[in-house]
């Protein structure tokens, strides 16, 4: 039954009872029983018939026990007691109902921020459209205050976006030609053409909210168990009744005793806490793709974070080219011609800066192969380049000399990368890149440590000079540098072996194997990536680490609610049970303390809506002189 349906037979009842109410102050006894009667059949009609479509499939449900209790009382004439159970019940079934939807608003509100309508270039005139009507490749024009209604990128323009949809974000982000803007965020100010490369349920933002919905639909395992436990403790109810009747002889405390155990708040204590979780986690860029994930998330213990693009900002800049022999920008040129089927973040930051420079790239790679965690080999104008580390060049026989050897190194130690490039054999020059340190990574490792996070380990595939001064910066507890995929792998799985609650956070591509192995798989989300909605159990939407320290502190603050909502549901059905078997409790009040408690406990999860661990843990970590183990 809809919201709308309980709350008109809510009222209908609510205005019989009143004017029952009214006949019995008059003395009019006979018209009040009948009132009395119409109110109890009326609201009691639903509530049967969800008993009945709840027996049909083998489950035995509160409307059940509440359906036996006011069959109870009408046979021996406690038509007031009838009445306002029902009441109650379908009262209590109605706000239930209301503060539900306020748990799922997060959701709500972003399915109210999807664009409906398009300005399309057809046949060379603007064409507004229906953004179902929108094609990939279709070209999109967007004015100032208009939303964004197709992934893609920018071909002429310049504007600023307020991308709070995607990202949780609430700083406008600046985006000109050849940036990338999602379907769902807003132009604040300018005017951009977009050609379309995701349309319709393609788009970053319908699959966030894809995502979110069936993570809200999701169950914990704690939520599974309440609900197997339900099913056995409904029967068992019906039972202890007929044991109290027989012991007592008393039907109405029988049938209040039937009541008042029903599991209402207990059966809604774990989900809507959930639900008001992951909606908050979605207002704030954070995709948590269930409430198991939840549960695994807040018992986290330690994080293994991927350097480049994740403690790093993952855009990388060539800080100096050192050639050998030969000109430094023909260098350049050939290097990036390589560098061009190289996914890689170093990779494209090469290619990149021969673009910047205005080096034209004519000639395609030839025989070109990536060795994963090590670079690339390719064939250009007929001479075979190596591009990479040393383990590459030691792999491909390639000798390093020893000065070098020595000015890499002192590169490193500034904080570099340096990748080695050899053309037929020999060494031809070393590219050094340098990407900085996330502006908020230090305060956010130092939230994650208050919040609960014992050790922060690093593992990189870049130098061990780079990945130390990173680590030190940091105040990381380990680093491991110069690894290969694998070996982050290897990594992962003995620290679960040696009994840690491992999350791993990386990039989404080249740590997908080592997120998919950890307890809780984190990515970067940039925007949106594929890979990344799909490995990680949780999506970074803005790129930020702040918000992995929020949700880590709200996984903690969701658990500890449902844990909360759990307990008091158990004490209130338990001191009321002791109240109806002492014959203090009885059944209108019973009821009405009951539905009462079904209330609390949603109230008490609609406060997750508004929770923001991020300013209590920064006032935690501002108050405190040092952080124990942060090296800060």
């Amino acid at each position: 039954m809809n919201v709308k349906r309980t709350s008109q037979i809510t009222a209908v009842t609510a205005t019989l009872l009143a004017t029952a109410l009214g006949l019995h102050l008059l003395g009019l006894s006979e018209w009040k029983q009948w009132l009395l009667i119409i109110s109890t059949v009326i609201a009691g009609v639903p509530i049967a018939k969800k008993a009945f479509q709840a027996l049909r499939m083998k489950a035995f449900s509160i409307e059940l026990l509440v359906t036996i209790a006011v069959v109870g009382a009408l046979f021996i004439g406690e038509y007031v007691e009838s009445a306002a159970v029902t009441f109650l019940f379908l009262f209590g079934a109605y706000l239930e109902a209301r503060t539900l939807e306020k748990t799922r608003s997060s959701l709500k509100s972003l399915v109210d921020m999807a664009p409906l309508e398009a300005t399309v270039i057809r046949d060379g005139e603007p064409v507004i459209l229906p953004v179902d009507e929108v094609l990939k490749g279709d070209r999109v024009l967007i004015r100032s205050g208009e939303k964004v209604a197709v992934d893609g990128q920018i071909l002429t323009g310049q504007a600023t976006l307020n991308e709070a949809a995607i990202t949780g974000e609430s700083v406008p982000a600046v985006k000109a030609v050849e940036d990338r803007v999602f379907s769902g965020t807003i132009v604040d100010n300018g005017y951009i053409e977009v050609i379309a490369d995701r349309v319709g349920d393609d788009t970053t933002f319908a699959r966030i909210i894809e995502l979110v919905e069936e993570a809200q639909e999701s169950q914990s395992k704690t939520q599974k168990f309440l609900d197997k436990f339900a099913n056995i403790y409904t029967p068992s109810i019906v039972v202890l009744s007929i044991l109290v009747y027989l012991f007592t002889r008393n039907i109405e405390m029988t049938l209040t005793f039937l009541v008042i155990a029903c599991p209402g708040a207990l059966v809604i204590s774990a989900p809507v806490s959930i639900v008001a979780g992951i909606g908050n986690g979605a207002r704030n860029g954070v995709l948590i793709k269930g409430g198991d994930i939840m549960e695994k998330l807040a018992k986290i213990d330690t994080v293994v974070f991927d350097k480049t693009g994740t403690l790093t900002r993952g855009r990388p800049e060539v800080t100096d080219i050192h050639a050998l022999a030969g000109n430094e920008e023909e260098l350049l040129r050939i290097v990036a011609e390589a560098e061009t089927i190289s996914e890689h973040h170093l990779g494209q930051t090469i290619v990149k800066e021969a673009k910047r420079r205005g080096l034209l790239l004519a000639n395609e790679p030839e025989d070109a192969e990536v060795i994963k965690g090590n670079g690339i080999r390719a064939r250009i104008e007929d001479r075979l380049l190596v591009i990479g580390n040393r383990k590459l060049m030691a792999a491909e026989g390639i000798a390093i000399e020893e000065s070098v050897e020595a000015y890499a190194v002192d590169r490193e130690r500034a904080g570099n990368t340096a990748i080695f490039a050899a053309i037929d054999g020999q060494m031809a020059g070393i590219f050094s890149i340098a990407d900085r340190i996330r502006p908020e990574a230090e305060s956010a490792l130092a939230a994650m440590r208050a919040a609960g996070v014992k050790r922060m380990i690093m593992l990189t595939g870049d130098n061990r000079h780079t990945a130390e001064l990173v680590g030190m910066k940091l105040g990381l507890d380990e680093v491991h540098a110069e690894l290969l995929p694998e070996d982050k792998v290897a990594m992962v799985q003995r620290l679960r072996e040696a009994g840690h609650r491992v999350a791993m956070a990386g990039d989404g591509i080249n740590d997908a194997p080592a997120i998919a192995t950890a307890d809780i798989g984190l990515a970067m989300g940039e925007g949106g990536t594929d890979v990344s909605m799909e490995t990680a159990d949780v999506v970074l939407m803005a790129d930020r680490l702040d918000q992995f320290a929020h949700a880590y502190s709200l996984a903690k603050a969701t658990i500890r609610n449902m844990k909360q909502n759990t307990f008091f549901a158990v004490g209130t059905v338990v001191l009321l049970l002791i109240g109806v078997l002492l014959g203090k409790v009885f059944l209108a009040t019973g009821m009405l303390i009951h539905e009462l408690s079904v209330l609390a406990v949603i109230l008490n999860a609609i406060r997750l809506i508004r929770y923001n661990g991020k300013k209590k843990k920064m006032e935690t970590i501002l108050s405190e002189p040092a952080l124990e183990g942060g090296g800060m």
